[in-house]
């Protein structure tokens, strides 16, 4: 199959490529510059110069393939509903250019925000306001217009080698202000995957998915905040505090509403479906490691 992918040589495309190459695939990769180029023939790639916001690369990349996965996202917290913008205008071309073609689309999502306090499945649709990411509308509106494209959830943590995601922030917050915190108790459950597990639901989805569904990239359901913040403490030697609400916005700043998001997640039906079995560290486990904290 001739896989076109977005955000190819991101944290999570990139493990996506990898999976598709050991599968058999041909894999052409977004490149926005001629590095990320480089990087992509190195890996055994075909470059397709553009970027999200040029329409007509997105028509040519997704055109010449049998199938499109877009992991592609910026993820500069200062221009975030920018950002989103772009996003939900790059999957709307995407979806244009595989109309009628009956080939899929599968489409970046996170679960975090789906149902607050109780165990969210892919049943659950995303109704919250409370961010300007259009994902999964806009591939609702692709749905709607007949177009061929599923949705591929993520949890907060998506950990593994080369993580620049939510622990490291973590990791860096607790360094400047000597003390790694969690907010009240901690008992808070933020759903994980290991990079190279989620890349295998990007793959089965693509091969043996339908249209029209929701698939969950979660391996563990909920790890208590708790038990990241003293995975921090311990091996920063630094105290591990408990913040109220009110005391949160203080040591976490804009990090604050994250911080405190309880959202476990189910992927009982992703695995049933699609024969999914995560087999990588945990994520307690994979950040209790030297290379999550090397300064």
């Amino acid at each position: 199959m001739r896989v076109f992918v977005t955000g190819a040589t991101g944290f999570v495309g990139s493990a996506i490529v990898r999976e598709l190459l050991q599968a058999g695939h041909q894999v052409t990769g977004l490149a926005r510059s001629d590095a990320a180029a480089a990087q992509l023939l190195t890996a055994g790639v075909t470059p397709h110069r553009g970027d999200l916001e040029d329409a007509g690369s997105l028509r040519r990349g997704a055109s010449l393939a049998d199938g499109v996965i877009h992991t592609g996202f910026n993820h500069d917290f200062s221009r975030f509903e920018e950002n989103c913008a772009v996003d939900a205008a790059a999957i709307a071309v995407l979806g244009d250019a595989l109309a009628g073609t009956g080939r899929l689309l599968l489409v970046t999502s996170g679960t975090g925000l789906l149902s607050p306090g109780r165990l969210a499945t892919e049943a659950d649709a995303q109704t919250s306001r409370h961010t300007p990411r259009r994902s999964e509308q806009a591939a609702e509106a692709i749905s709607a217009r007949g177009g061929s494209v599923s949705i591929v959830r993520l949890p907060p943590s998506v950990h593994g080698d080369g993580d620049h995601g939510f622990v490291p922030i973590l990791i860096g917050m607790a360094r400047q202000k000597g003390a790694s915190a969690m907010i009240g108790d901690g008992s808070n459950l933020w759903p994980a995957v290991h990079r190279l597990d989620a890349a295998k639901v990007y793959r089965l989805a693509l091969e043996n998915g339908t249209a029209g569904v929701r698939y969950h990239a979660v391996a563990e359901e909920g790890v208590p905040f708790r038990q990241i913040a003293e995975v921090i403490g311990r091996r920063l030697g630094v105290p591990v505090l408990s913040k109220s609400a009110q005391e949160a916005p203080e040591h976490f700043g804009w990090f604050t509403h994250f911080a405190g998001i309880d959202s476990p997640a189910s992927s009982a039906w992703t695995r049933e479906t699609l024969g999914w079995t995560p087999d990588q560290p945990t994520l307690i486990a994979d950040i209790d490691r030297a290379i999550y904290f090397r300064s």
